[in-house]
C-alpha cells in the first residue's frame, strides 16, 4: 500500500505510486523519463503549504528536500542560485550571512522556492511585487526529461510563463533570484477603527513601504501593520524573548484553544473573535526584513485569497462584512488585506495591475463552505484572480477572462507537455486537460 501525503492544513492527500529523492537534476531528469516510460505522471512536492491541489501527485511524487543547497552566489551583483527545494526559513538567513536579502517576502516562510514562486507567493508594498517578481533565471526538466533554461533573453516566454508556471511546465531545478543589499524593518503595528482604516488604506499604502491589516469581521478593530525599510547596519530593537514566548501562546496554544472552544460551541465564535481582536495590540520594534515578514503559523486553518484592483478595496471588503452579518455567519479568524505592485508575468495575480490582496481564513475543524463559496463570488465580481496556492473552486472556463495571457499560457503547456505528464486534478481544472492526455480513471 503507497503511503499517504497531506498538506500542511490536511486538506488535500495523494497516494503517489512512487516516492522518490532526487538530489540533483540529472536525478530529476532520470525520474521524469522513467515515469514517461511508465506512462505516470510526475509531481514535485516542497513543504506541502498550499491549500490547493496544486501539488498533488497521482503517480509519482519528487520530494525535492535533498536539492536545497546553494549553487551560486555574487556579491557585487546580489545574484543567487539555490536549488529548487530550498526553503524561505533557510534561504533568508543564509542570504543575510552574505549581506544580502529577498526583496520583499510574504508572511509565512515555510515554502520551498520553487513552491512560493510556482504558486504566486506575494508580500505587501505598492512598490514591490511578489517573490517571481525578483527571479532572473530558471532550470527545469521538461516533459521529455531534457533540462531547459530561461532568462528574459533566453526562451523569454518559457520565461514569463514559469516564474508562475503552477508546476505545469516543468519541474524546477534551480532558481536564480536578484537580491539586495540587506536591510532592516522597522514595523509599527496600531489598532484602529475599521471605518477609519477603511478610509485611509490607499494613503497607508502609498506612504508607508510595506502596508497590510487584519480584520475580525466580528469585531469594530482593526490591527493595521506598517513597515518601514532600513539600512542593514541601522540599530535593531527586536521584539524581546518573553514578548515573543507571549505572541506564541496567545497566537498558537491560546487560539488554537479558543478555536476548539468555538467548534464546540459556535455561539462563542462571535466573543472569542472580538475577544481576538482586542488581543491585538499596538507596538513598534526593529529587526532584520526576514524576521520581520515572516511569522509563525501554529494554529491549523484553511484558506482562501483573491487580487483585486487596489482602488476596489473598501467596497469589497465592506460587501464581504455585510453578507457575513447578513448570514448569521460564524468566522473565527480575521481577513488579512495586503497591497503589491503590478507585473508582468503571466498568470500572476497582479499581472498587469496594482494588487490588493484579500484573504479569507477558517479554523480547521469548523465548516467553512459557505464562507469560501460567499468570498470567492463576491471578490470575483470585483474582478477577482485566485491565488494559485489557495482555496477555490473555479475552472479554465472561470479563469481564462480574468487572466491576458491565459491562452498563451495553457498553448505553452500544450506545447511542452501535450501528453500531461506534469498533470494532475487541479491543474486539469484551472487550465483544460493537456490535448493529448491519455484517459485516466478517478486519482
Amino acid at each position: 500500500m503507497s503511503s499517504v501525503w497531506r498538506n500542511w492544513a490536511g486538506n488535500e492527500e495523494a497516494r503517489p505510486r512512487r516516492v522518490l529523492r532526487p538530489t540533483s537534476t540529472d536525478g530529476v531528469a532520470a525520474a521524469v523519463k522513467d515515469a514517461v516510460g511508465d506512462g505516470l505522471r510526475v509531481k514535485p512536492v516542497g513543504s506541502g503549504h498550499s491549500f490547493s491541489g496544486a501539488a498533488v501527485a497521482p503517480d509519482v511524487q519528487l520530494l525535492l528536500d535533498g536539492m536545497d543547497g546553494l549553487c551560486s552566489l555574487d556579491g557585487t551583483t546580489g545574484l543567487v542560485t539555490v536549488e529548487a527545494g530550498m526553503p524561505l526559513w533557510k534561504l533568508s538567513p543564509l542570504l543575510a550571512a552574505h549581506g544580502l536579502a529577498l526583496e520583499n517576502m510574504g508572511d509565512i516562510d515555510r515554502q520551498t522556492i520553487s513552491g512560493a514562486i510556482s504558486t504566486g507567493t506575494h508580500g505587501s508594498g505598492v512598490r514591490f511585487g511578489g517573490i517571481a517578481t525578483q527571479v532572473r533565471a530558471l532550470e527545469l526538466v521538461l516533459a521529455d526529461g531534457t533540462v531547459a533554461t530561461c532568462s528574459p533573453t533566453e526562451r523569454p516566454d518559457l520565461f514569463a510563463a514559469a516564474r508562475v508556471g503552477l508546476g505545469a511546465l516543468g519541474v524546477l531545478t534551480r532558481v536564480t533570484l536578484q537580491c539586495v543589499p540587506l536591510f532592516a524593518l522597522h514595523a509599527r503595528d496600531t489598532a484602529m477603527q475599521v471605518g477609519e482604516t477603511l478610509e485611509k488604506a490607499q494613503e497607508f499604502a502609498d506612504s508607508n513601504d510595506h502596508f497590510e491589516f487584519f480584520w475580525f469581521p466580528h469585531s469594530t478593530t482593526t490591527l493595521t501593520r506598517r513597515f518601514r525599510r532600513l539600512p542593514g547596519d541601522a540599530p535593531l530593537k527586536p521584539i524581546g524573548a518573553f514578548s515573543r514566548r507571549l505572541d506564541e501562546t496567545v497566537s498558537g496554544l491560546g487560539f488554537e484553544g479558543l478555536n476548539r472552544l468555538g467548534t464546540r460551541f459556535p455561539a462563542l465564535v462571535r466573543p472569542i473573535a472580538r475577544f481576538a481582536a482586542r488581543a491585538m495590540s499596538s507596538r513598534e520594534w526593529t529587526d532584520h526584513s526576514y524576521k520581520v515578514y515572516a511569522s509563525v503559523r501554529d494554529v491549523r486553518f484553511h484558506e482562501g485569497e483573491f487580487a483585486i484592483p487596489r482602488e476596489r478595496a473598501a467596497d469589497a471588503l465592506r460587501e464581504l462584512k455585510r453578507w457575513i452579518d447578513a448570514h448569521d455567519e460564524r468566522v473565527s479568524f480575521p481577513l488579512e488585506v495586503r497591497f503589491s505592485a503590478a507585473d508582468d508575468i503571466w498568470l500572476s495575480t497582479a499581472q498587469g495591475r496594482d494588487t490588493c490582496y484579500i484573504a479569507f481564513h477558517q479554523y480547521h475543524r469548523m465548516p467553512y463552505q459557505r464562507y469560501f463559496r460567499a468570498c470567492q463570488d463576491i471578490l470575483g465580481g470585483y474582478g477577482g484572480r485566485p491565488h494559485w496556492g489557495k482555496m477555490h473552486d473555479l475552472d479554465a472556463a472561470g479563469l481564462r477572462s480574468r487572466y491576458d495571457r491565459f491562452d498563451d499560457f495553457v498553448a505553452l503547456r500544450d506545447t511542452l507537455d501535450p501528453t500531461g505528464v506534469f498533470a494532475n486534478p487541479y491543474l486539469d481544472r484551472v487550465l483544460g486537460q493537456a490535448p493529448d492526455a491519455p484517459a485516466r480513471g478517478t486519482a
